[in-house]
C-alpha cells in the first residue's frame, strides 16, 4: 500500500515535464476568452471589431478614408482603403510580413512611434487572435500594385503568399467564418454592428464606414464631418436642448482633445468618453479631468457674476444633472486597464483635459452670457433639488442585514443571507405577489410586489424619484443605494433581480419603466449580468389528462401542428395572478425547469438614446422611432 501510494505521488510532481509550450497561436485556440473577452454574442462581435480596428488605425494615421463592412450569413468581409498590410519578407522570420502579422502574437506596427502615432485595437494581438478563431480566413492586400492572397484554416497558412494579378487600389481585404467548435452560436446581431460602426464614424470625422448585412437587407453609410459634436446631437435626439452644444478641441501636450457638451431639459448625467476611439465605459483619467474641470469653472463663473448666495457652492452632481457629453482624446501609448480596455489610466490625460476644459469653457461662458445665464439657472435649480432630496435619500440607505426588520413590509425575504444565492423576485401586483410568495422557495427566493407601475425616472428630478415609495421600496430592498455617492455594488443583497410582469401591454411597460430605473440608477446591476426578465407561460394546454405549458405563439402552434385533430383545451394566460402558487413556480420560478432572460447592455451610448426616445418628454423621436421599426415587431398584444 505504501509503494502505491507513492507512485500516485509521483505521477502528481510538479517538474519540467508538466509545462507545456503551445506553439503558434494554440494558446489562442486553447483560452480565447482571455484574447477577446468571452465566446458569447460579445466575443463573437469582437472578431468583427478588432479587424476595423486595423482600418481605423489606418484612418488615424492620414492613410484611409473609407471602410466597408459586409455581413452574410456567417461569414464577414472587411474592406479598407489604407496602405495595406506590409507583404515583402521579414527580415528576421524569412518570410512574408503578411503571415507574420496573420499567425504570430504581439507582431504589428503598433509598437513604435514611427508607422501608428496613435492606436486602438489589441496592439498587435489583434487578427491574429481572430485568425486563430476562425474555421477559416483569407485575406487580400492591395500595394504595389499588386494583389497579394493567403488562406489560413484555424489560424494555420493553407499556402504561401502568392500574387494573383495586379491593381490600382491600396489597402487589405479579409473575409472569415468564426470557429462553430469554439463560439456558442454564430449569429450576427446587425444592431450591435451598426452601433460601433455609427460610433467609430463619429469619432473619425471625414471618415466613410458602409455597412451591408445581406439576410436583413440593411445598407448604411455611417458618415459625421462634425465629429463628437455631430454625437452629441445624435445622443439628445429624443430630448429638449436648452442651448447650441458647445465644442472645442485642440493638441495639448501631445495630447488630441475634442470636448462637446450642452444641457438639455432633463434629470440625467450622460457623459460618454473614448481614448484612440476605444469606448472607456468606466471612465479613467480623461473623465475625472473634465468633472473635475466643468465644475471648477460653472463654480468661478457664477462667483465672478454674484450668482451664488449664502456662500454655497455647486457639487459635481449640480453641475452634471442634464448634461449630455462626450470626451474623446487620442494619446500616444495608451494605458488601459484590463484587455477589454474599458478605463484608462494614463496620469497625463487628466491634467490636458482639465487644463483645456477650464481654459476654453471659461472663454465660451463669458463670450455667451446667454448661454451661461441658461446653464448657471439649470446648475442653480439642480442644487436645490439636491438640498430637497437629501432628506430622501437617507430614508433609501441600504439597512443591514442585521437590521432586516427595518426593510419593506412588502418583502417577503429569504432565509438566506448569502446574496450570491439569493434571488429577489420584483412582482407586478398584490395578487401575483401572493402566488409568488406562496410558491417560492422560500430559502433563497425574496418576492417584492409592486402596487401599479412606478415613476418614470426620465422625466422626474431626484426629490420625486426618492419620494416615490414603490421606488423607495424597491431601493430599500436591493440594498446598494442609488447615485454617484450612495451606490456601493458590495452591498446588493441578491445576485439575481428578478422583473416577474404580466406577458401583457400593461406588463410590458411596467417592465420598461423598472429597466428605465435599472439603467439609469442601477447600471452597474446590469453590467454584472445581475437583471434578469422572468417568461411566464402565455398558455396552458390540456389534453389526455395531462397538460403542458407553452411560451409564445409560435409554441402554440407548433405544439397543435403535432396534435393534428386531436381535441385540447387551450388557456390563455392574461396575468401572473391567474396562476395559482404551484403553478407559478413550475412555470416561472422554479431553477430546474423556468426561462430566465439575461438584461445586457452592449453599448451604453445607444442605449441612452433609445431609452430617452422612448421614455422621454418628446413625442417627434418616439414617433419616427415606432414608425421605422414597427416592421419588425414580433409579438403585438391588440
Amino acid at each position: 500500500m505504501k509503494k502505491d501510494a507513492n507512485k500516485n505521488r509521483s505521477s502528481d510532481r510538479y517538474d519540467a515535464s508538466k509545462i507545456q509550450i503551445l506553439k503558434g497561436l494554440e494558446a489562442v485556440r486553447r483560452r480565447p476568452s482571455m484574447y477577446i473577452g468571452d465566446v458569447g454574442l460579445r466575443g463573437l462581435h469582437h472578431l468583427i471589431f478588432e479587424v476595423v480596428d486595423n482600418g481605423i488605425d489606418e484612418a488615424l494615421a492620414g492613410f484611409c478614408n473609407h471602410i466597408k463592412v459586409t455581413i452574410d450569413k456567417d461569414v464577414v468581409e472587411i474592406e479598407d482603403n489604407g496602405r495595406g498590410i506590409p507583404t515583402d519578407i521579414h527580415p528576421t522570420q524569412k518570410k512574408s510580413a503578411l503571415e507574420v502579422v496573420m499567425t504570430t502574437l504581439h507582431a504589428g506596427g503598433k509598437f513604435d512611434d514611427k508607422t501608428y502615432q496613435i492606436s486602438g485595437g489589441l496592439h498587435g494581438v489583434g487578427v491574429s487572435a481572430v485568425n486563430a478563431l476562425c474555421e477559416w480566413l483569407e485575406v487580400e492586400v492591395y500595394r504595389d500594385g499588386k494583389i497579394f492572397y493567403q488562406k489560413y484554416k484555424y489560424g494555420e497558412p493553407q499556402n504561401s503568399v502568392e500574387i494573383r494579378g495586379r491593381t490600382k487600389k491600396t489597402g487589405t481585404r479579409i473575409r472569415f467564418k468564426p470557429d462553430g467548435d469554439i463560439f456558442k452560436k454564430v449569429e450576427f446581431k446587425k444592431e450591435i454592428i451598426a452601433q460601433r460602426l455609427r460610433e467609430l464614424a463619429f469619432l473619425n470625422k471625414g471618415l466613410k464606414i458602409d455597412f451591408e448585412h445581406k439576410d436583413s437587407g440593411l445598407k448604411e453609410r455611417y458618415y459625421s464631418q462634425g465629429g463628437v459634436l455631430d454625437l452629441v446631437k445624435y445622443l439628445d435626439s429624443g430630448r429638449t436642448r436648452l442651448h447650441r452644444p458647445i465644442y472645442f478641441c485642440q493638441t495639448v501636450n501631445g495630447i488630441d482633445i475634442e470636448v462637446a457638451i450642452e444641457y438639455n431639459d432633463s434629470y440625467l448625467e450622460n457623459i460618454f468618453t473614448f481614448a484612440n476611439t476605444i469606448n472607456t465605459h468606466e471612465g479613467g483619467t480623461h473623465l475625472i479631468g473634465f468633472k473635475s474641470a466643468l465644475t471648477r469653472t460653472l463654480n468661478d463663473y457664477a462667483r465672478r457674476h454674484n450668482m451664488l448666495k449664502n456662500n454655497i457652492s455647486f457639487t459635481g452632481e449640480d453641475t452634471r444633472e442634464g448634461l449630455t457629453g462626450v470626451v474623446s482624446i487620442k494619446i500616444k501609448n495608451p494605458q488601459f486597464e484590463g484587455q477589454t480596455k474599458t478605463k484608462l489610466g494614463n496620469t497625463e490625460a487628466k491634467g490636458a483635459v482639465e487644463s483645456l476644459v477650464n481654459e476654453k469653457l471659461s472663454a465660451f461662458l463669458e463670450e455667451n452670457p446667454r448661454i451661461a445665464n441658461i446653464i448657471i439657472g439649470k446648475v442653480l435649480s439642480a442644487a436645490k433639488s439636491r438640498e430637497a432630496a437629501r432628506k430622501a435619500r437617507e430614508l433609501t440607505r441600504r439597512k443591514s442585514l442585521l437590521e432586516s426588520e427595518n426593510l419593506p413590509g412588502k418583502l417577503a425575504d429569504c432565509s438566506s443571507s448569502d446574496p450570491d444565492e439569493c434571488e429577489i423576485f420584483v412582482v407586478e401586483g398584490d395578487s401575483a405577489g401572493g402566488s409568488a410568495k406562496q410558491g417560492r422557495d422560500r430559502r433563497f427566493q425574496a418576492i417584492l410586489p409592486l402596487r401599479g407601475k412606478i415613476l418614470n425616472v426620465e422625466k422626474s428630478g431626484m426629490n420625486k424619484i426618492l419620494s416615490n415609495n414603490e421606488i423607495r421600496t424597491l431601493i430599500s430592498a436591493i440594498g446598494c443605494g442609488i447615485g454617484e455617492d450612495g451606490f456601493d455594488i458590495s452591498k446588493v443583497r441578491y445576485k439575481k433581480v428578478v422583473i416577474m410582469t404580466d406577458a401583457d401591454v400593461d406588463g410590458a411597460h411596467i417592465r420598461t419603466l423598472l429597466l428605465t430605473f435599472f439603467f439609469r440608477f442601477m447600471r452597474d446591476l446590469i453590467n454584472e449580468g445581475i437583471i434578469y426578465i422572468a417568461q411566464p407561460p402565455l398558455y396552458r394546454v390540456r389534453y389526455d389528462k395531462k397538460e403542458t405549458y407553452l411560451y409564445s405563439d409560435e409554441e402554440l402552434q407548433k405544439f397543435l401542428k403535432k396534435r393534428g385533430d386531436k381535441k385540447c383545451d387551450i388557456q390563455r394566460y392574461k396575468g401572473l395572478g391567474e396562476m395559482n402558487p404551484q403553478q407559478l413556480w413550475q412555470t416561472t420560478m422554479d431553477p430546474e425547469r423556468r426561462i430566465l432572460k439575461k438584461v445586457t447592455m452592449e453599448d451604453a451610448a445607444e442605449a441612452d438614446r433609445l431609452f430617452s426616445i422612448l421614455m422621454g418628454g418628446e413625442v417627434g423621436p418616439r414617433r419616427k422611432f415606432i414608425e421605422e421599426n414597427a416592421k419588425y415587431v414580433e409579438n403585438l398584444d391588440i
